[in-house]
């Protein structure tokens, strides 16, 4: 344990405590300065939307191919399942390019969505197609798993009893589904918040309109406005230890629930 302790010390809490460290030294006055700028407020606003929007759709679509791939055998079936785990072996600048490459006015699928007056890349919609991308694995292999363990037997005795399907969905799998549901959804939102190579290349980072956080903190650190770099990344900091508080918490909320039924 103790070993274990130091290594978690050194390699996570030791850069964490220097951040929160530097951002007492700010002040009052920078921290005003730093949350009060309108293209600050623009970048959290964008990055905290665009996070929220991509989390709960990477959990609708994971939900959905969470159940494929574990209630439905086919062709390719193992292939489907390999490809999940693309997004977390594949550097995040690919990513973007590719992105970028299918979405832009030229590429393959945004040429037929410019006429029609959709603008994908060098929007915020790419930014949230880009946040999917990469928020989609966790929620898949979050739920997955609890699907196998599930399996048909509950839904069988509910159905033999006179259950409606949608009786069996609210009564019997969204009871055992939302906790895990509710953990990718907060897994891939968290991982959307400090999402950097695959956004920038189809964002476009035009000020005000498609600049997120984390670029902000590095154009902040490139004009040498180190105050205003640790004051937005001490802000991202927190909302990140708040999402990852929540994880470990909703498991053992709903599991009180069940013992309190």
């Amino acid at each position: 344990m103790g070993v274990g302790l130091l290594w978690l010390g050194l390699v996570v809490l030791l850069p964490l405590a220097a951040l929160l460290w530097a951002s007492a030294d700010i002040g009052a006055a920078g921290w005003s300065r730093a949350i009060h700028d309108p293209r600050v407020q623009a970048a959290l606003k964008l990055t905290f939307t665009a996070s929220l929007l991509a989390a709960l759709l990477a959990s609708l679509v994971g939900t959905l191919v969470a159940w494929v791939l574990v209630r439905y055998r086919f062709p390719g079936r193992r292939l489907l399942d390999a490809l999940v785990d693309l997004p977390f072996a594949l550097p995040t600048a690919v990513a973007g390019i590719a992105l970028t490459t299918i979405y832009a006015p030229n590429g393959w699928v945004g040429r037929w969505l410019e006429p029609l007056g959709l603008k994908v890349a060098y929007a915020p919609a790419g930014i949230v197609i880009a946040l999917v991308f990469i928020g989609l694995p966790f929620a898949v292999r979050t739920l997955q798993p609890v699907l196998e363990t599930l399996g048909r037997e509950p839904e069988e005795a509910a159905a033999s009893l006179g259950a409606s399907r949608f009786t069996v969905l609210r009564r019997v799998l969204l009871p055992e589904l939302l906790p895990a549901q509710l953990t990718g959804f907060s897994l891939a939102f968290a991982r959307a918040l400090g999402e950097y190579g695959s956004v920038i290349f189809i964002a476009g980072n035009l000020p005000f309109k498609t600049e997120i956080a984390p670029l902000l903190i590095v154009i902040r650190l490139e004009e040498y406005d180190y105050t205003g770099a640790i004051a937005i990344a001490t802000l991202m900091l927190g909302a990140s230890f708040a999402c990852l508080l929540a994880i470990n918490t909703i498991p053992a909320f709903f599991e009180r629930g069940r013992r309190n039924d």
